[in-house]
């Protein structure tokens, strides 16, 4: 693989990080605006906020995980492995909140972009794969 072409993945990382790192201080760090947000509806059940919160914690280590994939794509490919298919299950379950009336038409900025990113992870893993190099 090229210099030039893991210097763009770099950048699709650092990227994929800072998409994270946007959602985790979004959902984390507020909660329950986050959920009303998504859902139209208030979060007043402690149980469904600690779960709620827990969701975006994971996106905030995921922050960490792709800042670390940057600075060597050709070493943490198994970072982008679970995080390609938790942004893939994610963006598949808010569709099916939304299709079922759970969830408001903003979702669809995390389903988009996560599906964009999701895409473009396979796409690095292809290339990975195309260059001989070792995926895990």
């Amino acid at each position: 693989m090229q210099n030039k072409e893991l210097t763009l993945f770099r950048i699709l990382f650092i990227i994929s990080a800072i998409w994270n790192l946007i959602g985790a201080i979004f959902g984390y760090f507020n909660t329950a605006h986050a959920f009303e947000f998504f859902f139209n509806r208030e979060l007043t059940d402690p149980l469904y906020y600690s779960i709620y919160q827990g969701a975006w914690g994971t996106t905030l280590v995921y922050f960490i995980g792709y800042s670390i994939v940057a600075y060597n794509p050709l070493k943490h490919t198994g970072i982008v492995i679970v995080g390609g298919i938790g942004k893939v299950g994610f963006a598949i379950s808010l569709l099916k909140f939304y299709l079922s009336g759970i969830a408001g038409p903003i979702v669809f900025v995390v389903i988009i972009g996560d599906l964009i990113f999701g895409l473009l992870f396979l796409y690095y893993i292809i290339r990975l794969y195309k260059t001989k190099q070792n995926i895990l």
